[in-house]
């Protein structure tokens, strides 16, 4: 008997290809004793078996059983009757019936329920529409069957023609934020990008939620300045202010993290800081800026024609629905929804793919490669752009703007105007997940929790141990032990998070922004560079787990980063001379060393 006694186990099963199908030749007894769905059923332990393609030898059966949680399992069978042929306007998961069995083909409901309840990825999805199952059983291959319950139409509403797995997809993707607006023209234009199946939209939808940490809390650490955003949307911003980037009607510092209240009733989704400039996107797909009123100044001088201190919509955006903004120097570039890239400046070589100059407000399609495919996540630095797209193949990287360094990853140190495949992670045999843009350099985190690193080695910032460059990916050897699901990056410096939520970082160490706190030598020189991956352990002792963290990508400013756990606790650390970590120094305090908490629940 295989006993079932929380969502993961069931996922496990499916995963493993021991659930849906099994043997026609044995039951398997499955246990609920706790389950997330979405009404609260009297199911409590239930047996079944797959009902088969009419090749297959032997007499399908299903059995369920609505029994008291103390009463043994028994072991009754009821024989299946094929899937009516009716269309399902409602769907029923029979909480109220009385104890008693049924056949699973006839009441798909209940399977619809458990599928969507479980969250599963549409990788598990898939499984359960393979043609061929090898089923292990007593260490003995009893045989090969073709399920077809999983793939044939499902009869229910929206579309009578989807399978459950489809339709588990479906619904998956209606309880996302950025999808519960769209028309059904919309929707379908998607599913076509994406590869024609609900189950790539999933996906697709899935990689920018875990990459970019949308609709849930984050922190920011800019140029100067800070953003957090709470998991309800509030915006708080603190730091320097020079041009009005905090958005509080005013031109004056602040060190205490204080809400945006002219965002008031506003869900900001996403954030994105860069020199003098903030970007906040609402839930509506809106976006708002405060700030600098130039897309495209570089980061380190004028102050643009005119300054804007409160946040104001950016008209130009208007029809489209923004999920993420990128702020690199010298240009902007903002990704929609259905994974379109658009650009504004730093076009008046070409060097995006199209001719404009730095005081254009008007956004530009990213032209070439990614025209037809959609990008899930983006990442600005010095002058280059790094695009995370979502095929139907697979996930991948492109790159476009400036080589110096070889941060753009294809083996050299030529400019690309249009974005360009990096090839290197298919030698690797590595699926990226995650990138990130520093400012001379860049990184990745695979599927199988890999990092990769390239570009401008200085001060160790690739973590390979030296201060060499690389101009293509390349795994960190150091980190082979860990499982990482996150990357961050700045100027010469890199941070990795695991999947216990330990931290790991590496490069410059200037302002403590490392979090290792290593003082001075003897001679007074400070060690401020690490070469190889170290675990921050300040942030270990603060027994939290950490999952995300963000540090300042600018040349031109003193670093600082934040930390953010996941009850919602934000710790910062490093430079601290704008009031941007948003604790109050002392005397002639600039910078903390260790991780210290902001008065802030993001929560």
């Amino acid at each position: 008997m295989v006993l079932i006694e929380s969502q993961e186990s069931l996922v496990s099963l499916i995963r493993n290809h021991h659930l849906f199908p099994f043997s026609l030749n044995r039951s398997v007894a499955i246990k609920f004793r706790s389950f997330p769905l979405q009404k609260v059923w009297a199911l409590q332990k239930v047996s079944w078996q797959c009902p088969m393609d009419a090749t297959t030898s032997g007499t399908p059966t299903i059995q369920y059983h609505h029994n008291i949680p103390d009463q043994p399992i028994t072991t009754a069978i009821v024989v299946a009757t094929p899937i009516p042929t009716f269309q399902r306007q409602q769907r029923h998961c029979f909480g109220d019936a009385s104890p008693g069995e049924f056949p699973l083909s006839a009441n798909p409901s209940i399977v619809l329920h458990v599928l969507t309840a479980c969250n599963l990825d549409p990788q598990d999805l898939a499984k359960l529409e393979a043609k061929a199952w090898k089923l292990l059983l007593w260490s003995e291959l009893l045989s090969k069957a073709t399920c077809s319950f999983f793939r044939q139409p499902a009869n229910f509403a929206p579309d009578f023609d989807l399978s459950l797995s489809e339709i588990a997809a479906l619904d998956m993707c209606q309880k996302r934020a950025i999808f519960k607006p769209m028309s059904t023209e919309q929707r379908e234009d998607l599913k076509r990008r994406c590869g024609g199946s609900w189950k790539l939209v999933l996906r697709y939808l899935q990689a920018g939620e875990a990459c970019c940490r949308r609709e849930k809390s984050q922190a920011i650490a800019g140029p100067g300045h800070s953003i957090a955003v709470t998991s309800n949307g509030v915006v708080y911003s603190f730091g320097s202010n020079s041009s009005g980037q905090l958005g509080h009607g005013t031109t004056e510092e602040e060190w205490r993290p204080r809400p945006i209240r002219t965002l008031q009733g506003i869900r900001i989704i996403q954030a994105a800081a860069g020199a003098g400039r903030t970007m906040l996107i609402s839930d509506s797909g809106q976006v708002y800026a405060c700030g600098k009123d130039s897309f495209g100044e570089a980061e380190y001088g004028g102050q643009g024609s005119k300054m804007v201190t409160a946040p104001q919509l950016v008209e130009s955006l208007r029809n489209i629905f923004v999920v993420q903004a990128a702020i690199g120097n010298f240009f902007t570039a903002v990704l929609s929804r259905e994974g379109r890239v658009y650009t504004f400046s730093w076009g008046s070589d070409g060097k995006l793919g199209h001719h404009t100059d730095q005081s254009d407000v008007e956004p530009h399609p990213l032209l070439g490669a990614l025209e037809d495919i959609p990008v899930v996540q983006i990442a600005a630095g010095y002058c280059y752009l790094l695009c995370l797209a979502c095929q139907p193949s697979g996930m991948s990287v492109y790159s476009v703007g400036c080589g110096l360094g070889g941060k753009l990853g294809h083996g050299s140190r030529t400019d690309e105007k249009y974005p360009r495949l990096i090839e290197q992670f298919q030698l690797l045999n590595l699926q990226p997940m995650v990138v990130a843009a520093g400012a001379w350099h860049a990184a990745v985190v695979g599927r199988d929790g890999r990092v990769c690193t390239w570009g401008w080695g200085r001060y160790g910032c690739l973590g390979h141990g030296n201060e060499e460059c690389e101009s293509a990916p390349k795994v960190v050897e150091a980190l082979s032990n860990v499982k990482a699901v996150h990357v961050a990056t700045g100027d010469y410096t890199t941070f990795v998070v695991s999947d216990d939520g330990d931290v790991y970082s590496f490069g410059c160490g200037e302002s403590a922004s490392l979090g290792h706190n290593a003082g001075i030598d003897e001679q007074g020189n400070r060690h401020a560079n690490v070469l190889s991956p170290e675990l921050v352990t300040s942030l270990k002792q603060i027994n939290e787990r950490v999952v995300q963290i963000s540090l300042t990508n600018s040349i031109y400013w003193n670093a600082h980063t934040f930390a953010l756990t996941e009850s919602g606790k934000l710790y910062a650390f490093g430079a601290g001379d704008k009031g941007q970590l948003g604790i109050e120094l002392v005397a002639n305090q600039t910078e903390r060393g260790n991780p210290e908490r902001v008065d802030i629940d993001l929560g």
